[in-house]
């Protein structure tokens, strides 16, 4: 099957979201009908409670989709880190503080960000709970296999929303019903939250098909048994963090020490992540030769790839807003796209590749535009002064209202090929947006091994070894900067950090731009929004905030 049958007609029905918000989505779309007519059969079934359920795994406005829009989930995760930052350029990004506030860690349970993660996150686990009860209402319409492969699928999906969710934000409710009325909802402990998490992937996972997520086909960009698997060694890999009931008291539970029974085998935290990294080498995923080439157009036949945001610029409407972002108003414009000027690379990211170096990592040349800018034919870009556009890597700031190098500071976001044809001011593009893949399952069984007193040099040397760098000791320092240099801008950075316990607001020049005290570790989660808890009573505020 190719992308243009992959699902079908979807068919989106109304229904309240009244547990986390004021809002609905009665969206009254033209296409709609009755929702008696809508489940005949089991294809009705599959397309209406399962299928339609990816319409939300991108996005084409704020705070939607898990990558590939803004102000959600992708710029909490990336911009709350240390690897690229927003600087205010004079009247350009200062939103009123807004990324400044990531900058310093200094965000508020107003900040729109938070507010649009928890709302995106929220209203996909509603779908889901929706889709899985009028799987069971319909159950008659299938056979025992479909019934099970259909709500494992659901299941799944809505287990690695509740990860991103309880990673973000710790203690959250855990709903498994739309029947839930405001007095009944309890936040559950972040510990709770991940065992249900891992109790649900463990339980559907038999069901769920071995096939490729990412290559064209009738299981292209769904949870399949790979996607799942991954799940589950990131999971195992922050056993510590998501165990941990009280991120303030300076005390993690020890990963050796956290036990889980798989397979009939108790296993540790690490030898679970071990384990499922082995799994996933075992179906036949491996490093591409070219690191390039799981980021370029058309990278449907990438064998790393695990899971990625399905993009095709005429049939989907999912947007890759990154890039754009980034890229100086003249470089978009060379490339046929709408530029904003914004994200960049900090002097951290710098710092990690080496970058001025003779030696430094090959891999900032793939993942950034940097220095002298040319178009796709190799002229360079003019600046508005007439000369050639260079961008300024060091020169970057919180602030650079009256800079110098006030539109050209700092490194700017590379990593996918460009699109020539790409549509809608180069937002529409058909680089499919990579979440998960292979070399972060060598880079977490290398980490697991090296907590565990095991040897996982092997590893980390074949993920340097493929972009041409030398061998380093396995160490967490070393870890942790290989990680960067490997998945930058991938959306792993802050979820690193905190592991590795150096998540902190960033350290620049000759000053601290932080405005909190958060050596207690209350930033590791983002607070409950504002606004939900004026709607929800009965939740707490994480503490801290």
């Amino acid at each position: 099957m190719t992308k243009a049958g992959r699902w079908g007609v979807m068919v989106l029905f109304t229904f309240h979201l009244s547990l986390f918000t004021s809002c609905s989505l009665d969206e009254q779309p033209r296409d709609q009908i009755p929702e008696e007519e809508a489940y005949q059969d089991a294809d009705d079934l599959f397309r209406n409670c399962v299928a339609t359920l990816y319409n939300y795994i991108g996005g084409n406005s704020d705070g939607q989709g898990l990558q590939g829009t803004c102000r959600g989930v992708y710029d909490l995760q990336t911009l709350g880190g240390d690897e690229l930052m927003i600087p205010t350029r004079g009247t350009d990004w200062y939103d009123g503080g807004l990324w400044q506030a990531m900058y310093r860690h200094s965000w508020s349970a107003g900040h729109d960000l938070v507010k649009n993660a928890w709302l995106y996150l929220y209203k996909v686990i509603a779908l889901s709970n929706r889709s899985l009860e009028q799987l069971e209402a319909h159950r008659h319409l299938l056979s025992s296999d479909e019934w099970q492969r259909y709500t494992a699928e659901v299941r799944a999906l809505r287990a690695i929303y509740y990860w991103y969710l309880t990673d973000l934000f710790g203690r959250v409710p855990l709903v498994t019903s739309t029947d839930v009325s405001m007095n009944e909802v309890r936040q559950s402990e972040r510990s709770e939250v991940f065992r249900f998490i891992v109790g649900e992937l463990l339980d559907v996972m038999p069901w769920l098909s071995y096939e490729s997520s990412v290559h064209d086909g009738d299981y292209y960009g769904r949870v399949t048994r790979p996607v799942a698997t991954f799940a589950m060694a990131k999971l195992m890999l922050n056993a510590e963090v998501y165990a941990d009931d009280d991120w303030t008291d300076g005390v993690r539970p020890d990963g050796r020490n956290l036990r889980f029974d798989i397979d009939g085998l108790e296993r540790n935290a690490w030898e679970a992540c071990i384990y499922y990294c082995d799994a996933i080498e075992a179906m036949g995923y491996q490093l591409e030769e070219a690191y390039e080439d799981n980021f370029m157009v058309y990278n449907q036949d990438s064998r790393e790839n695990i899971w990625t945001i399905p993009m095709d610029k005429i049939l989907y409407s999912n947007q890759q807003q990154t890039l754009t972002r980034s890229m100086h108003y003249r470089q978009a414009a060379a490339f046929g796209y709408t530029g904003e000027n914004g994200t960049c690379a900090t002097r951290k990211t710098l710092e990690t590749y080496g970058y001025g170096a003779p030696d430094y990592d090959l891999r900032f040349i793939m993942n950034f535009y940097y220095e002298e800018i040319y178009d796709l034919e190799g002229n360079p870009i003019l600046d508005r002064t007439g000369q050639t556009l260079t961008y300024a890597p060091w020169e970057v700031e919180m602030d650079l209202s009256g800079s110098p190098y006030v539109e050209t500071a700092g490194a700017r976001l590379r990593k996918y090929e460009v699109d020539k044809n790409a549509l809608k001011d180069g937002k529409l593009m058909d680089n499919d947006i990579v979440l998960f893949r292979f070399a972060d399952v060598l880079l977490m069984r290398a980490e697991a091994r090296l907590r565990n007193g095991e040897d996982g040099q092997a590893d980390l040397d074949a993920v340097r070894l493929r972009v041409g760098e030398t061998m380093r000791p396995l160490t967490l320092g070393n870890l942790l900067d290989e990680r960067l240099m490997e998945l930058c801008f991938e959306g792993w950075r802050r979820q690193d950090l905190i592991r590795f316990g150096q998540y902190e607001s960033l350290f620049q020049g000759d000053e601290w731009y932080d405005k909190v005290d958060e050596r207690d570790g209350h930033t590791t989660v983002y607070p409950i929004p504002a606004d939900i808890m004026a709607l929800n009573t009965m939740l707490e505020q994480s503490p801290g905030y």
